[in-house]
């Protein structure tokens, strides 16, 4: 694994002019209209790059891109890797691990979830406080190597509180409302049953979604702060009729991205 990560770093940094950023993005659901404010891009597919996966899914692109957000250089990830691909953990987390390597001390990660809190509604942005895995693997499992962290590493602030408090902040000067809350990663492809999202409730989630704990579970264990927001694209629960579909909640990610890029823009600007 060690030899890969090093190989992948340093082909990028043969392929990038100027310093390597400290900041990484992942544009999920809801982000991807953030490439149009990074200025100076350099674009890398993910196809040239080595040991890299390539995202399948319909809306994710497949692009590592460089440049100037504002008055912050970045890194942006334009489409994840998702367990439901049939990718592993590793797999799915590799490019994290990629990023430390590169000197990136900082994550933001976006995505699309579903709200099982009844006070949420479609549209609206939430802030990510906690998290709850459900995915069957960890990323974490096997072979620990020290050079990456810890053994067991503490997950008790997986998301910072001091960006939390700086987006809270943010948001509060745009007059944009959000709402706190606790997300659930579960493995997918399928949306939840109504008895599942009762569950989900049940146990302290707010949301849930494919995505965004192994990223964060592996940020956390190279020792990189996390900043999660999720866009609440459909509702769910015993009470609730609909039935979601991709289109659906690709539709209601879009509606709800201007809010949610002005406030990542700023946020990565002022932390």
């Amino acid at each position: 694994m060690l030899e890969k990560i090093n190989q992948t770093a340093e082909y990028i940094r043969s392929r990038v002019d100027g310093q390597m950023p400290t900041t990484a993005i992942i544009l999920g659901t809801g982000l991807g209209a953030l490439v149009d404010h990074i200025d100076d891009k350099q674009y890398i597919p993910y196809t040239d790059i080595p040991n890299f996966p390539v995202s399948t899914v319909e809306g994710h692109s497949g692009n590592l891109i460089f440049g100037r957000l504002g008055d912050r250089r970045v890194i942006a990830m334009q489409g994840r890797f998702h367990y439901y691909e049939g990718y592993d953990m590793k797999q799915v987390t590799f490019p994290v691990r990629v990023f430390k390597a590169l000197g990136v001390d900082t994550l933001f990660v976006s995505n699309a979830a579903g709200g099982m809190n009844p006070e949420f509604r479609v549209g609206e942005i939430m802030i990510i406080t906690d998290h709850i895995n459900l995915f069957p693997e960890n990323p974490l499992r096997g072979k620990n190597y020290s050079e990456l962290g810890p053994r067991f590493p503490a997950m008790t602030e997986a998301y910072d509180k001091n960006l939390i408090r700086l987006a809270d902040s943010i948001a509060a000067e745009l007059d944009i409302r959000v709402k706190h809350g606790v997300y659930v990663g579960t493995p997918g492809p399928t949306f939840e049953t109504p008895a599942e999202y009762e569950y989900f409730r049940i146990i302290g989630g707010d949301a849930v979604g494919m995505s965004t704990v192994p990223e964060v579970i592996v940020a956390n264990h190279a020792g990189i702060k996390v900043f999660g927001v999720s866009v609440i694209t459909d509702l769910g629960g015993k009470d609730i009729t609909e039935v979601p579909t991709h289109e659906e909640v690709q539709k209601a990610a879009m509606a709800a991205q201007p809010k949610m890029m002005e406030i990542m823009r700023k946020l990565v600007n002022r932390f």
